[in-house]
């Protein structure tokens, strides 16, 4: 058995890894690279390597830096299957057919320019036809539901308290009468979130693959979340400016909802208006009405009552682009939830660009962001900062929110080591280096793992 390191080694995006055994090859997600663009095109055009001898994809959950190069895979000519759970397979039909759509619309406002200077056009990196084929490869299973990927390997899924549908994946790889059972713990959720059910335990693993995002960070309880957030807002009103809120399309936009909710019921925010100003997070709002089994019991709770979260008071939902422009004359106090979540692309880079040289909005980063991304900027807050090409002043107030995090933090992650029996090694992936580095010190120290790796890309393991 073999296990080699093809993405999210000593970075926190692009996760990619190949498990071989008995002459088959399975991809453990298939994620889009986040980064400097020239380094990116480069990075996830690799994924061209893999049609005609991969036989299957497992996917964890649908977060584009997880599930992204899927439609480049599909459009080198591979035809599946990609495995996921049910509300992955859901939630991946409307995130894929947007990420594509922003492919292609980033290649057209890219050629313009090196049209002008008389440069060679580029191609984007796939296209909604790549995206709408390799919708038709997924294949839907439920938790605890063991299924055979290919010859030798059995996949199960466990709840990964991520975002709705994510899942941790145990591998049991029978070869040579043996049986190596390898647990993929990427990406780790919190306990006592809003919305979702906790992270479950795979147990008893011989290898162990885990993230290390927050190796080295503590989010702090979420009991203090609400209160955090109603005096950003409340400060921000206060000065008659707006809070723009980078946000995930998925989970962290439903999350940001159930809190201004519950501070709009209990009246600790003022009568603003709220908008949603991304179609993709609305039919991802949708989704969850699908697959209300897999929420906790205090959001059931609430829906049996007749209170939705994701319907209240002053909220609005933005589908077109002539209402999404309409914001930006806005002047007065607002809430603008808007993807992407790392200000990569989409509808957040006109609501940055328009309001982030006024000293009166609050620019809320409630989600990690890589480096070299838009977003990083922004939380080390720089002084100037591109937006299409052009630069603007950071004037706008920036707050800093990791208590919203869905990854699981370094107690999180030491908590869920010590569940994982004894593997013989483990490896430390979707983190930076300095955040891995010190996780896998812990790890040693703390919870007595004397083998623990921190991958390069390409690195491969064999037993």
């Amino acid at each position: 058995m073999k296990i080699t390191f093809l993405g999210a080694t000593r970075t926190v995006t692009g996760s990619r890894h190949l498990i071989e055994a008995n002459g088959s090859k399975v991809l453990l997600d298939c994620g889009l690279y986040q980064g400097r663009r020239s380094v990116a095109r480069e990075v996830n055009r690799e994924v061209a390597c893999f049609p005609g001898n991969l036989d299957a994809v497992v996917l964890g959950h649908a977060h584009i830096d997880h599930s992204g190069n899927l439609p480049t895979l599909a459009g080198c000519g591979w035809e599946g299957p990609i495995h996921a759970t049910s509300a992955t397979a859901d939630l991946c039909a409307s995130m894929l057919m947007d990420s594509a759509y922003l492919q292609e619309r980033d290649v057209e406002f890219v050629n313009k320019r090196l049209r002008r200077q008389g440069k060679p056009l580029v191609e984007p990196l796939h296209t909604k036809r790549d995206a709408a084929r390799a919708i038709s490869m997924f294949v839907g299973h439920d938790y605890h539901e063991p299924f055979e990927v290919a010859d030798g390997v059995t996949v199960t899924y466990h709840d990964a308290g991520h975002i709705l549908g994510a899942a941790l994946t145990q591998v049991d790889v029978r070869e040579n009468g043996r049986t190596t059972r390898i647990g993929y713990i990427v990406d780790l959720g919190r306990k006592k979130l809003p919305i979702l059910r906790d992270p479950e335990s795979v147990g008893d693993l011989d290898v162990l693959i885990m993230e290390s995002t927050y190796g080295n960070r503590y989010h702090g309880g979420m009991e203090s979340a609400a209160g955090k957030l109603a005096d950003v807002v409340n400060r921000t009103a206060g000065r008659g400016g707006k809070v723009i809120i980078p946000a995930f399309a998925m989970e962290r936009t439903q999350e940001m909802l159930y809190l201004l909710h519950e501070l709009w019921r209990d009246g600790r925010i003022p009568e603003l208006p709220i908008y949603v100003d991304s179609p993709l997070a609305i039919n991802l709002t949708e989704v969850f009405d699908k697959h209300l089994d897999l929420v906790d019991a205090d959001m059931q709770k609430r829906l049996r009552a007749g209170e939705d979260p994701f319907e209240f008071g002053r909220l609005q939902y933005t589908r077109t682009k002539r209402e999404s422009m309409e914001l930006n004359s806005l002047r007065m106090p607002a809430i603008i939830i808007s993807a992407s979540g790392m200000c990569e692309g989409g509808r957040i880079l006109h609501h940055l660009r328009n309001n982030i040289e006024n000293h009166r909005n609050t620019i809320m980063i409630v989600g990690f962001m890589a480096e070299h991304t838009l977003g990083r900027r922004i939380v080390d807050r720089k002084p100037v900062v591109r937006i299409f090409g052009d630069e603007f002043r950071l004037k706008a107030d920036v707050a800093v929110m990791n208590v919203f995090s869905a990854h699981a933090d370094r107690d999180g992650l030491v908590d869920y080591a010590k569940s994982a029996g004894r593997p013989k090694v483990a490896f430390l992936v979707h983190g930076e280096e300095s955040q891995a580095q010190v996780l896998a010190d812990v790890l040693r120290d703390e919870v007595g793992m004397s083998d623990v790796r921190i991958p390069s890309q390409a690195d491969v393991f064999e037993t």
